[in-house]
């Protein structure tokens, strides 16, 4: 199942040269589009050249509806591909200050590139000053912080925002971008016609365009209706990929790990029990959430999930431990990292810490109590060294930047 990882699958030397080859493809259809021209690029703006427009969301739709309607028919797993972050109010912020220097400069940063790549001295220029002006922005970065930081969303989909189904909201953007394409193509021609006894055509003479639109809203409305994989689904067609971390136990870590990393400050760990309400009202962990299988395929929980820092961790508890490996598995598929299972439950944690501490403030057998839903850090001392084997292994997932970020 796609993504692929070639640097891992067939080495770096391939991984680098096809990073190569679509970086210089990239930049050859860019050249090609005329990116590279500053003033088809601000002519955009006074509404004479809509080929920034047109060809940008060309991309968008075409590399919208490839990613999701793959993923709807299971050839791909959405949850491992990366999604820029966001922030909010600074981005519309950065937005306007950027708009205005694409205005006066005629170009993003990426596009000067493309021009810079040509020789051209204005974009050697641009690319020059997006550089210092990077760096200034690190340098003065922590003067606003807190503002930039205000409206943070790791991974926000505009399905998340709409509150919409993902096929519905590709279907809705491929609407939005063909009544765009119509506007842009009328837009040109009446600056084209403009000042001449030519009168304007609203309908579409070219069949060509008419036939591109039929066949973007077909696979839009496949999308829709085909719709996103479930859990139960995704793990039959790529649960190979993480069934050894099963088989091998490597996700099930000791009681005593999660005392270690509950108690490390650098970490953010989730607690998810999956157990009946009235067993979690009864005995818990500090800090747990009391949830259902039936949560773990809510978009707006998971997202929650897979949205925690690199330091994040979400740890699993169960009655049992085939609920705990269904929960784990639903939680993988759809992204969600640093995933662990509390070996043996609370059965196991109570059997362990049963004679070493107590609830109350009294002491127990000799040593100082402890709150059995929060033992602190000390009761490792209370057990050799290698006594359990540590599992918990921090990994990100990877990020990546766009055209013009």
């Amino acid at each position: 199942m796609l993504p692929l990882d070639v640097t891992t699958e067939y080495g770096k030397l391939v991984g680098y040269l096809v990073f190569f080859l679509v970086g210089a493809g990239f930049g050859a259809s860019l050249e090609i589009a005329g990116f590279g021209d500053s003033r088809r690029l601000a002519a955009q703006f006074y509404f004479k050249n809509m080929t920034v427009l047109k060809t940008m969301f060309t991309g968008i739709i075409v590399a919208c509806l490839l990613i999701f309607l793959s993923s709807a028919m299971g050839f791909l797993d959405f949850a491992q591909i990366a999604v820029n972050q966001t922030y909010l109010w600074s981005g519309i912020a950065g937005g306007l200050i950027m708009g205005v220097g694409f205005v006066i400069g005629g170009y993003c940063p990426g596009t000067s590139i493309i021009s810079a790549a040509s020789f051209k001295g204005d974009g050697i220029a641009f690319f020059g000053g997006t550089l210092i002006g990077a760096g200034l922005f690190g340098e003065s970065v922590s003067y606003f912080y807190d503002f930039w930081n205000s409206s943070f969303t790791d991974r926000l989909l505009l399905s998340d925002w709409l509150g919409w189904s993902v096929g519905a909201t590709v279907l809705g953007v491929t609407v939005m971008a063909l009544f765009m394409f119509y506007g842009a193509e009328k837009t040109e021609e009446y600056f084209r016609i403009k000042g001449t006894e030519s009168k304007m055509t609203w309908s579409i003479a070219n069949r060509k365009y008419l036939v591109s639109a039929a066949v973007l809203l077909a696979a839009a409305s496949l999308t829709w209706g085909i719709g996103q994989p479930s859990p139960e689904k995704k793990w039959q067609t790529m649960g190979a990929r993480y069934e050894k971390l099963l088989s091998s136990r490597d996700v099930f870590i000791h009681p005593l790990e999660y005392v270690k990393t509950w108690n490390d400050s650098s970490v953010k760990l989730e607690t998810l029990d999956l157990r009946p309400k009235d067993e979690f009202s009864k005995f818990h962990l500090n800090g747990a959430k009391n949830v259902q299988l039936s949560d773990l395929v809510e978009t707006s929980f998971v997202s929650s999930l897979a949205a925690l820092p690199a330091q994040g961790v979400v740890v699993i508890v169960a009655a049992n431990e085939a609920m705990a490996t269904q929960a784990w598995q639903w939680l993988k598929v759809q992204g969600v990292v640093n995933l662990y299972i509390l070996d043996g439950g609370l059965e196991s944690w109570l059997q362990l810490f049963s004679d070493k501490g107590s609830p109350t403030s009294e002491t127990h057998q000799g040593h100082d109590s402890f709150d059995l839903t929060r033992p602190g850090i000390k009761i490792l001392d209370q057990f050799p060294k290698d006594y359990f084997k540590s599992k918990i292994k921090l990994k990100t997932s990877k990020r990546s930047g766009g055209l013009c970020s």
